[in-house]
């Protein structure tokens, strides 16, 4: 065997000697000063939301170009989440409300191009959603699925739909021009 092929091994050798040195205090330290984990921390921050389970909120910033394991279960979780909670407030305000008004304020609620991609953008999630090298993360399939896995997320970290309702409300701006009667 050379020198050569045992290079790798010998450097992941080190590199595991190395980091178990390391405090564990330390070794946290590291692991929480990358870029992705830096950003993370900024999102809940902007939430103002802490999970329990960062791992969620690291799914739910991880497009499906990037990695197997990623947001759109959540997505899917998180847009009916929003829908529901919609609902709920919306017929809260008028339960005489016609079933062709809610699907639309829902609807509006729930574009793509304009009310769940303007939410994601400014919370900056374009910046912070994982995605292959050739995938665009400002686009808007991309932060409002992303967007949407949030409030998945939140749901399984918590147990409760409506905790994660009430954090995209504050999000979307609660009593906002879509709540509007």
């Amino acid at each position: 065997m050379h020198f050569r092929s045992l290079l790798p091994l010998i450097f992941i050798v080190a590199a595991a000697v190395f980091c178990s040195d390391l405090p564990v205090s330390a070794r946290s330290e590291s692991l929480r000063s990358s870029s992705f984990s830096v950003a993370l921390e900024t999102l809940q921050k902007h939430l103002n939301y802490d999970f329990q389970h960062i791992g969620l909120l690291r799914r739910a910033m991880t497009h499906s170009s990037y990695s197997e394991e990623n947001n759109k279960a959540l997505s899917v979780l998180g847009e009916s989440i929003i829908e529901a909670s919609a609902s709920l407030r919306f017929m809260t305000k008028d339960v005489d409300i016609s079933s062709k008004d809610l699907n639309n304020r829902i609807a509006e609620l729930s574009k793509v191009e304009t009310s769940c991609a303007v939410d994601g953008m400014r919370l900056g999630l374009q910046n912070v959603v994982r995605v292959s090298s050739n995938t665009n993360s400002s686009t808007s399939s991309v932060v409002c699925g992303a967007f949407r896995a949030i409030f998945g997320a939140i749901a399984l970290d918590t147990g409760k739909s409506d905790d994660a309702g009430d954090v995209f409300f504050v999000v979307h701006g609660g009593a906002g021009s879509a709540f509007s009667m």
